[in-house]
């Protein structure tokens, strides 16, 4: 029996924050796409048991940089990003579109 009360988190953004294309929605989208950057590349170094410091070094940035990523301060350039996940993690980064 379906729980009458729960919704999916896509009907929960339609409700709150309008179809997609609109700002209000736009906005949203925008803003969890970096937090969620921000979060991938924290749970890929603390895999890697790395600390920001550490990581810093490897990419040639500084601590206080990684941490504006993770935290969702700074918004990463592609490039940045790339150089981080490759030199930083020994990862690669995957890029997808869907239309």
């Amino acid at each position: 029996m379906k729980n009458k009360n729960i919704i999916t988190l896509e009907e929960f953004k339609g409700k709150n924050y309008g179809k997609r294309g609109t700002k209000k929605r736009d906005e949203l989208e925008k803003g969890y796409k970096n937090f969620k950057i921000g979060y991938l590349l924290h749970q890929a170094r603390i895999q890697k048991g790395l600390t920001q410091d550490e990581l810093a070094k490897k990419v040639g940035t500084s601590k206080s940089y990684i941490s504006k990523i993770e935290n969702n301060i700074k918004e990463v350039r592609f490039s940045t990003l790339e150089k981080i996940i490759q030199n930083g993690l020994g990862g690669q980064l995957e890029v997808s579109i869907k239309l």
